[in-house]
């Protein structure tokens, strides 16, 4: 009863701000009957395509269900902008009103600029989200670090979303990029997949050719626990990665250790309990000549929790850097770090932007990344 009660809010409130931006903006654009008529076919179809988009990782396999899905995202994605820059116009006309700077040339050019700035940005954002995530490189200076493992890297990738616009070609690219990084290590924080094994598996296959030295490490995330946890885990393994639910592996150059430990995600307990992310327990037991701690966590918020247990950097990413404006002004609200590298105590915490997206097939201002680590001294 509950779901249904919030579904019929979600569906109200889209239906009311599809009313909104219709009468904001159609009457100032003085469209006249058949522009009118267009303008309200379109935001009727905006309005049934948006809960499309919302629901696509989840529709039943059918004849048009892929391009149904692709429509309903980049209408979600569209009216995204579409509603923020009737937002911006708002204060414009505010602004100029009470400047007596306002008249019917500003509402109609500003009403005509919504529509066109919408699918500039939507049009920007979605060949930004479509192409091969661009390398970033990062140092990160460890005190004391011993020589053997100056300059060792970890290649992170993190928030795929394989799902339903990201497909097996998209993720094979994405593989190609970080073996030809030749990386010490590779690390895959979390949010691989938006769907079920049984839907998926075919596009995680290129997954099996991650290859460097000391392994492929997988730590889950949110949107796993959303899809089938379990099975995802067991596919994963099946592929060659190895999954750390609160575990660790010690790696070796010469006399020096290095630890790469792994939590599951900070609201794993809420689907598994036995699942509870504990950076404590992923360092149990380890040997007492480490030279360096690293922990692989989805979420940024898992910082405090690793400083506390004596780690010396966190792999996280979650919060694709907020992937279009204006959501990264509301990353902070829920996550310590919106993108980059930050400190807590003496941890060091790298959020990656993320190298895929999720939901609609958009980035503005927040380019994807395949992040290359690279240890230091400091």
């Amino acid at each position: 009863m509950s779901a249904r009660r919030n579904l019929f809010v979600v569906l109200s409130l889209l239906v009311l701000l599809h009313v909104y931006i219709g009468i904001r903006l159609m009457p100032a654009l003085g469209l006249g009957w058949t522009g009118m008529l267009g303008g309200t076919v379109f935001l009727i179809l905006s309005t049934v395509l948006v809960p499309v988009g919302l629901l696509s990782s989840s529709l039943r396999r059918r004849r048009w269900s892929e391009q149904l899905a692709w429509i309903g995202l980049l209408a979600m994605g569209l009216f995204s902008s579409l509603l923020v820059s009737t937002f911006v116009r708002e204060l414009v006309l505010l602004v100029a009103a009470v400047a007596g700077a306002g008249g019917p040339a500003l509402d109609y050019y500003s009403a005509l600029a919504v529509p066109l700035v919408a699918l500039g940005v939507t049009f920007v954002g979605f060949v930004n989200a479509r192409r091969v995530a661009r390398v970033k490189r990062v140092d990160v200076p460890i005190e004391g670090l011993p020589e053997a493992l100056h300059g060792y890297s970890i290649a992170q990738i993190s928030d795929i979303h394989v799902g339903p616009t990201i497909k097996r070609p998209y993720l094979n690219a994405i593989v190609n990029r970080v073996n030809a990084l030749e990386a010490d290590a590779i690390a895959v924080t979390g949010d691989l997949v938006d769907g079920s094994v049984q839907r998926l598996a075919l596009h995680t296959q290129p997954l099996a050719r991650l290859s460097a030295p000391d392994g492929a490490f997988f730590v889950t995330g949110n949107h796993e626990y959303y899809s089938g946890a379990e099975e995802w885990i067991a596919e994963l393994r099946r592929l060659g990665l190895t999954v750390l639910l609160n575990q660790h592996v010690v790696r070796r150059r010469g006399e020096a250790a290095l630890m790469i430990a792994g939590v599951a995600d900070y609201t794993a307990h809420h689907f598994n309990p036995a699942h509870r992310s504990d950076p404590q327990l992923a360092a149990a037991g380890a040997p007492d000549d480490l030279a360096v701690k690293i922990l692989l966590a989805h979420q940024p918020r898992s910082a405090p929790a690793a400083a506390e247990a004596g780690f010396d950097l966190q792999l996280s990413g979650h919060t694709h850097g907020g992937q279009f404006f204006p959501w990264n002004l509301f990353v902070p609200l829920q996550q310590p770090f919106v993108a980059g590298l930050h400190r807590v105590r003496r941890l060091w915490v790298y959020t990656s932007r993320g190298t895929g997206y999720w939901g609609p097939p958009k980035r503005f201002g927040a380019p994807s990344e395949i992040t290359l680590v690279r240890l230091v001294p400091a």
